[in-house]
């Protein structure tokens, strides 16, 4: 039986594009040069939203966790505030990688990823234009916009059309974004509007967070095109898929397909909705999966064994 290592916490800023990301360092105790994780979350998502729980838990089996926030969002840099570049994010990936290898209190050799939903399909991504890094974990992963808009719904799609023009036209001016809702209730107007999603993302607010409910229009074309699931078949270090039979977000059916394309990919299923991942006893199989690939693909220091 292994003891979970005693973690620390820094709070941390890097440079990202014209301004920085914020960002939480967890290092286990006692460990000169461990490996390392990145953590990236979803669709207007910040690090308290979980990612710090995954971290932690990281950390504990002696691998070093950095759980960053994107520019534009929460207490990063970047303005307009709740602007979602799919660039700019991919961006803030190169910074954070950049980062943990510029520090000299973490191993620069053993880097993975880590992302959930939107933040996993940036994993995949990353993953497959970094073949330095030693791993790559996609949780709950967006891999398709077009499968993604037929599950939101033609209906759906279309209430959001007056609102893309007014950002457009504000974007024209040179006037601050009109936004629309990350998640809202079904039938509304939103990026996600399953019945789990508004509720999902409720649960995942600690007291005091960051998350604001909204982004700037805008980016709906741009969603609809990213096809991360497409670069898997580039990814050429281990890649852990951990997919949702019943995800109401990101069709498991098309991750799956894409999954299988990864050369070195490894598929966990699991039969708890899209953000039912990030709590409870479904977080727990999750959490433990992970850090035993993770364990198994960064060879981290053993943890001392209790008496």
């Amino acid at each position: 039986m292994t003891t979970p290592r005693s973690v620390t916490r820094h709070d941390v800023t890097f440079p990202a594009g014209d301004n920085s990301c914020a960002g939480w360092l967890y290092l286990p105790t006692g460990v000169a040069s461990p490996p390392v994780v990145i953590l990236g979350h979803g669709l207007g998502a910040t690090r308290e939203m979980r990612l710090d729980a995954f971290a932690e838990r990281f950390a504990q089996a002696g691998i070093a966790a950095l759980a960053f926030t994107y520019r534009h969002f929460g207490d990063s840099g970047g303005h307009p505030r709740q602007f979602l570049s799919i660039k700019r994010q991919l961006a803030d990936w190169d910074a954070a990688i950049a980062y943990v290898k510029s520090r000299h209190d973490v191993d620069r050799a053993r880097v993975a990823v880590w992302g959930s939903s939107f933040g996993g399909g940036h994993a995949i991504t990353v993953a497959a234009r970094h073949p330095e890094l030693r791993a790559a974990v996609a949780q709950c992963p967006f891999t398709d916009g077009l499968a993604s808009a037929l599950a939101l719904g033609p209906v759906a799609s279309l209430r959001m059309t007056p609102v893309l023009a007014r950002d457009l036209a504000t974007r024209v001016r040179g006037k601050a974004p009109a936004m629309v809702p990350i998640a809202a209730s079904p039938g509304s107007p939103a990026l996600m509007n399953a019945p789990d999603a508004l509720p999902g993302y409720e649960a995942l607010q600690p007291p005091g967070t960051t998350f604001r409910n909204e982004v700037a229009a805008r980016v709906i074309p741009t969603i609809a095109a990213y096809r991360p699931g497409r670069a898997a078949k580039k990814v050429t270090m281990p890649i852990l898929f951990c997919v949702s039979d019943t995800d109401s977000v990101t069709p498991p059916a098309q991750t799956l397909r894409y999954a299988r394309t990864a050369p070195r990919g490894e598929i966990k299923r699991y039969g708890a909705g899209h953000f039912d991942f990030y709590t409870g006893e479904t977080f727990e199989e999750l959490v433990r999966d992970q850090t035993e690939f993770l364990t198994r693909q960064l060879n981290p220091s053993p943890a001392t064994s209790a008496p």
